[in-house]
């Protein structure tokens, strides 16, 4: 049986922001009931009661029984406004709600298990969503929603659409294809960057290289420079002979 989460609330009267502190200073805290047709009702909860409520309860979207002038009231908990810097609560907005008309509400998704790409294939887990939008009615609403991720192996995810939930008393309202969790290697590390070169050293190896392919085959074409007046000399001193022997045998 679901826990009736009772709430206690007297009506203010002072309206504004020096009120409100004056509340807080005393060890209350501002609150409004929205009723659906009826303007916003000022009232103030007990700070001390109302946050060891919510030590006990992990969601702030619950559903609590106000107790207000003498009756009690089925109102959601719709916002929890909390200071920057220490935590405590601001402010509160309640409402209003029929037990007999569905709502629509945030809750969160709380991951169970340990996956096996984590355990055995050495990757990480992200958490991608942290809760979803559903429908239903105001006494089925949980506190949260648990998401087995035990069998997730590395490049494996769950999106929305693998959520099982009692088709006949919820709806999910948030798309099915986004992402809930999934299970990635680590990012490989980063190659160190090559070691500077000294002040004045020498030019890197590549440059190095082919400057002595430049030299080489400059060497090579001044060779060949040299070379072809000798050889042009020596072919024709060969014919000359050749012609001088010729003559002779004639």
């Amino acid at each position: 049986m679901r826990e009736t989460i009772v709430v206690r609330a007297e009506r203010r009267t002072a309206g504004g922001s020096a009120a409100a502190r004056r509340l807080r200073r005393a060890g209350k805290i501002p609150a409004i009931v929205y009723s659906e047709g009826r303007p916003g009702e000022p009232v103030w909860l007990n700070e001390h009661d109302f946050g060891l409520m919510l030590q006990h309860h992990r969601g702030e979207h619950m559903l609590v029984s106000l107790e207000l002038d003498g009756a009690r009231r089925s109102v959601l908990l719709k916002e929890v406004q909390h200071h920057p810097l220490t935590s405590s609560v601001l402010h509160v907005d309640l409402y209003e709600v029929s037990m007999t008309r569905r709502i629509r509400v945030e809750i969160p998704l709380r991951l169970v298990g340990d996956p096996v790409g984590v355990t055995q294939q050495g990757g990480i887990l992200d958490h991608l969503l942290r809760s979803i939008e559903i429908e239903c009615l105001p006494g089925d609403i949980p506190e949260d929603i648990p998401v087995d991720v035990s069998s997730l192996a590395v490049g494996r995810h769950m999106s929305v659409g693998d959520i099982r939930l009692d088709p006949a008393r919820y709806r999910i309202v948030t798309a099915a294809d986004i992402a809930i969790a999934a299970v990635s290697m680590p990012k490989a590390e980063e190659a160190p960057a090559a070691a500077a070169a000294p002040e004045g050293g020498a030019a890197e190896p590549e440059v190095l290289t082919a400057r002595k392919a430049e030299e080489g085959e400059e060497g090579a074409e001044k060779g060949e420079a040299k070379a072809a007046p000798a050889a042009a000399k020596e072919a024709k001193e060969s014919a000359a002979k050749g012609a001088k022997e010729r003559g002779a045998k004639g």
